[in-house]
C-alpha cells in the first residue's frame, strides 16, 4: 500500500472524509454510523475503494468496508497503510 509523499495526515483525513460523504452521501457523516447502517452496498465499497486509490494512491479491499467501520475507523486504517 502506497500512497503519495505530499499528503499530510489531515490532508487524507479530510479526503477520505470526501469521499465517505461522496459516496454514501447526505447523513454519512453522523458520528458512528457505520458503512452498512448507512447503505453502503458493494456498488458503494467499489466506488469509495477506486477514489481512495485515485485520490491519495492507497490500495483498499472492497471486504475492508463489510468488515462495517466507520468513518473514523476507516480513516485510521487508511492512515496506518499510509504510514507504513
Amino acid at each position: 500500500m502506497t500512497t503519495q509523499q505530499s499528503s499530510t495526515t489531515a490532508d487524507i483525513a479530510q479526503q477520505v472524509a470526501a469521499i465517505w460523504a461522496e459516496v454514501l452521501g447526505p447523513g454519512s457523516d453522523r458520528p458512528g454510523a457505520t458503512f452498512v447502517e448507512l447503505n453502503g452496498q458493494s456498488i458503494a465499497a467499489v466506488r469509495i475503494v477506486a477514489k481512495v486509490e485515485e485520490q491519495l494512491g492507497i490500495t483498499l479491499d472492497v471486504g475492508d468496508l463489510f468488515e462495517d467501520p466507520d468513518l473514523e475507523t476507516l480513516t485510521r486504517g487508511i492512515l496506518a497503510s499510509a504510514e507504513g
